[in-house]
């Protein structure tokens, strides 16, 4: 048997709402006017675990790129968000992960985002030069590993290419000097909300209908 399955689409829409079993651990989301549907869709647990760190990460660099704040008082805003962030994924998907075998993930991508808090504050309140002006490959390195490690786990393609992604942004980011931030937020936001909106080949581990 392939580690990868070939045969799952890499990336398609999620079923209709219709078809989703009703279940507590589930958002659904269903908005039209009149008899047309504006957005209709379906959060699972992990689904609303990537939708919370991509928002929180679109919020951490937006504000780290457009607004007067001190460093001081960006590190202490951005570990606040990042620790809700990490509680948030562990109380999310703690009783999914440990069902699947898949708590390795989960405590590897704790300890990540425990590694760059630990290092963005060092680096701000020390003051340590080198590590303010790598913050934006730190992250991005960090976010590469969690989702290697989880692609390797869901033997998932397309976590791998998002893995990928985050390694090849951090090449980029020489040709966006001005915006190195907005760059790497939009990255790190946009691969977790791509991941709670699509519906994404996992050979079977941890997919849409395990988790209802």
């Amino acid at each position: 048997m392939a580690f990868f399955n070939s045969d799952v689409p890499l990336l398609a829409r999620k079923p209709s709402l219709a078809s989703v079993p009703a279940s507590p651990d589930t958002w659904r989301v269903h908005c039209s006017i009149g008899h047309a549907a504006l957005w209709s869709s379906f959060y699972t647990r992990h689904d609303q675990a990537c939708l919370s760190w991509g928002l929180l990460a679109a919020s951490i660099f937006a504000m780290a790129q457009f607004l007067p704040l001190s460093w001081t008082t960006q590190a202490l805003l951005a570990s606040i968000l990042t620790a809700l962030g990490s509680f948030a994924m562990a109380w999310l998907t703690w009783r999914y992960t440990h069902h699947d075998q898949l708590a390795w993930i989960l405590y590897s991508w704790l300890a990540l985002m425990l590694v760059g808090t630990i290092l963005t504050d060092l680096g701000v309140w020390r003051p340590w030069g080198v590590m303010l002006v790598n913050l934006c490959p730190l992250w991005l390195i960090l976010c590469g590993i969690g989702y290697f490690i989880t692609a390797l786990g869901m033997r998932s393609r397309l976590i791998l290419l998002c893995s990928a992604a985050h390694f090849l942004a951090i090449a980029l980011l020489p040709l966006f000097v001005t915006y190195q931030i907005l760059l790497t937020g939009f990255v790190i936001s946009g691969s977790a909300i791509l991941l709670a909106e699509l519906q994404w080949d996992s050979n079977g581990v941890c997919n849409y209908q395990s988790l209802n």
